[in-house]
């Protein structure tokens, strides 16, 4: 008879719970202190001059540093005119200069007369610089050749803004011609509609004042989007950069900074440099 095999049941053994070490609730109290200190110091980074302001102070810092990069720029900027001697140079104004002295406009860093002034008159489909008027009369007052632009907004109708700057501006003779000024792109359609909303924009301006308007953009923009298709046109470009110290062969006018100081104007004003002398830029003005 076969014997039978009894299986011993093994007791199960039951592991101690670890007890929570000490060392680890001090070190979660670490980061969570940790990340409190990081959030009031990022929120009082980002409103520093709201803070600085509400306790009636500024940083010296700040200041310094502001009046270092103004330095820094005063010194580009001569030495961009100094290349560019002979050549007519200008500014562009908008609401954002406030009221202008044009009777003390003239002279840039006492030596280079400013011919020109280019005015922003409209902005979209239904704004209209609030300077715009001043700006306009005060600048044929100071003898000085004027343009007008308008502010393009990608995302609304091409024609209706043709429409409010058409209703804006009354060129006279010795104006410079319309300015479509193009900076941003589009966040409801495509760059294929944005060109075909730029190009009516020129197209009913073109027609209505029977002369062919200038675009104005920045230079990396100019490159990648407009340079190409839109090669029948003359460009006013922008580039702040310190590699770039003289103007474009192919550029029209070239605004290479938006941080010069002049009489009449209280804070910065964006200056600009015609690619030819003064005969050669009142030969585009309007007839």
């Amino acid at each position: 008879m076969a014997k039978k095999v009894v299986r011993k049941r093994t007791a199960a053994v039951r592991k101690p719970q670890k007890k929570t070490s000490v060392f680890s609730v001090k070190f979660l109290r670490y980061i969570l202190v940790a990340c409190l200190l990081a959030l009031v110091i990022g929120v009082g980074f980002h409103y520093r001059n709201g803070f600085a302001y509400y306790l009636g102070f500024k940083s010296n810092k700040i200041t310094k540093a502001n009046s270092e990069e103004k330095r820094i720029s005063d010194v580009r900027n001569f030495q961009v005119l100094e290349k560019h001697e002979g050549k007519s140079i200008g500014i562009d104004v908008s609401e954002y200069q406030g009221n202008i002295n044009w009777s003390d406009l003239g002279v840039l860093e006492k030596k280079y007369p400013l011919d020109f002034v280019f005015i922003r008159a409209t902005v979209g489909k239904d704004r209209q610089d609030y300077q715009f008027k001043e700006n306009w009369i005060g600048a044929k007052a100071n003898k000085m050749i004027r343009g007008a632009y308008h502010y393009y907004r990608p995302n609304e109708n091409s024609l209706e803004q043709a429409e409010l700057f058409i209703t804006t501006v009354r060129l006279q003779k010795g104006d410079l011609p319309p300015v479509l000024d193009i900076e941003r792109l589009p966040k409801n359609q495509s760059i294929t509609n944005l060109k075909i909303g730029l190009k009516r924009w020129l197209k009913a301006v073109e027609a209505h004042y029977g002369v062919k308007p200038i675009i104005y953009t920045g230079e990396r923009y100019y490159d990648d989007f407009l340079k190409e298709e839109f090669s029948d046109y003359l460009f006013w470009i922008a580039n702040y950069n310190f590699y770039r110290e003289e103007i474009g062969a192919d550029w029209l006018f070239w605004q290479f900074t938006e941080k010069a100081t002049l009489p009449g104007i209280k804070g910065n004003v964006d200056v600009n440099i015609y690619n030819g002398d003064l005969k050669q830029l009142q030969f585009i003005t309007v007839d």
